[in-house]
């Protein structure tokens, strides 16, 4: 029979080695957390700096983040202004050719509407000639209307009157209403004397001409508004 009394159980110390060999996580700390909390306030605190900084200078530095002031935009020669004259009052049996004539073209009032033959060899329906005046008589131009039965008729007299004109070319082109074109237009300097100019223009059935001095018929005839 064996004899239980030499055999050794485990002694506490082989116990207390095999505990105290085990290792043991370390416990975590608020070291790295303040350290990084520390370092983001930083990081903030320094961009804040930064964008203050780039306002300042935005405003603050001579000629950095201003404007430039918008370039001028092209005009037309021909600008529209009041005038203190007053037009003259149309007849009670005025036609409805003659009531459409302005009153006012920019500072230029109708002071005067006749009835004219100038264009009768054209036959014309009817003809009119009227000054426009900005109270300045050197100034005043003559401007001669007249409608036909059909376009055609028109052109006609629109050629015959373009073909007149010996100057120098100052503008010519298509003259168009709601986009569709309706008749052309040709301003030219007199002959003999480039001071003194003549606009003639043709819108369906009525033919226009504008005569007098260059910078009075350049403004009525960009400005008249048929």
């Amino acid at each position: 029979m064996a004899n239980n009394s030499g055999s050794k159980g485990p002694s506490n110390e082989g116990r207390r080695t095999s505990q105290s060999g085990a290792r043991r996580q370390p416990q975590p700390t608020q070291t790295s957390a303040v350290h990084s909390l520390r370092y983001v306030r930083i990081v903030v605190a320094v961009f804040v700096m930064l964008f203050v900084l780039a306002l300042v200078s935005a405003f603050g530095w001579p000629g950095w983040a201003v404007r430039a002031p918008a370039k001028p935009v092209a005009v037309p020669t021909a600008t529209p202004s009041k005038t203190t004259v007053k037009a003259e009052a149309l007849p009670g049996d005025a036609t409805a050719l003659l009531k459409a004539m302005p009153d006012h073209v920019s500072n230029f009032a109708r002071v005067q509407a006749d009835s004219t033959d100038a264009w009768a060899d054209s036959n014309p329906i009817e003809e009119y000639k009227l000054t426009y005046s900005n109270g300045n008589d050197k100034d005043a131009v003559q401007l001669t209307v007249a409608q036909w039965s059909d376009s055609e008729k028109a052109q006609g007299q629109y050629t015959k009157l373009t073909g007149d004109l010996k100057g120098s070319s100052l503008a010519n082109g298509v003259v168009k209403v709601n986009g569709d074109v309706t008749g052309n237009y040709e301003v030219k300097t007199a002959e003999s004397d480039d001071t003194q100019a003549t606009a003639v223009w043709r819108n369906d059935t009525v033919v226009f001409s504008v005569t007098g001095p260059k910078n009075s018929v350049v403004s009525v005839y960009q400005l008249f508004p048929l």
